[in-house]
């Protein structure tokens, strides 16, 4: 069985973070998205209030689990969880460059984890959790964002 771990903060869920769970779920037989944390981040939504949010943005698959992992390096999670493969997005020039260097990071700590890279189509390559926070606030935010995010997202921010 193919498994992978498609891994971020997902604060808060985007469609761009929907567009990749659907390729990875076409790519492979079952797809783990794992919402990391990273001490020196503060985050909008709580891990519970993520978990849900993308349980709920998400239709249901049995190929399919949402989970959470702490103080562990991505590699040695997915390790634990049987995974062969790291799925990770590019949108960016910038995006290339971590990712490529993380790439070699991971390979050198675990060289049996392949990480996969996608590019996500134009209309969402610009799409990020951060771009998302930065456009709440002004007059009009909720016209703007909510393209950008599935409904049960939008309603959580409405409701922050």
């Amino acid at each position: 069985m193919r498994t992978a771990v498609y891994a971020g903060s997902f604060d808060p869920p985007t469609n761009g973070h929907l567009w990749m769970i659907e390729q990875g779920l076409a790519l492979f037989d079952r797809l783990i998205v794992a919402i990391g944390t990273n001490p020196s981040k503060s985050y909008t939504f709580t891990v519970a209030e993520r978990l849900s949010l993308l349980k709920a943005s998400v239709p249901a698959n049995e190929n399919l689990a949402i989970e959470h992992f702490d103080n562990r390096y991505l590699v040695d999670y997915a390790k634990e969880q049987g995974a062969k493969y790291i799925l990770r997005g590019i949108r960016s020039p910038g995006d290339y460059e971590y990712e490529r260097v993380m790439r070699h990071i991971n390979n050198d700590l675990a060289p049996t984890i392949t990480t996969c890279f996608l590019m996500p189509p134009r209309e969402l390559a610009q799409v990020s959790s951060s771009m998302v926070e930065s456009l709440i606030g002004p007059q009009g935010w909720e016209k703007t964002v909510e393209r950008y995010v599935p409904p049960p997202v939008f309603e959580a921010l409405k409701a922050k």
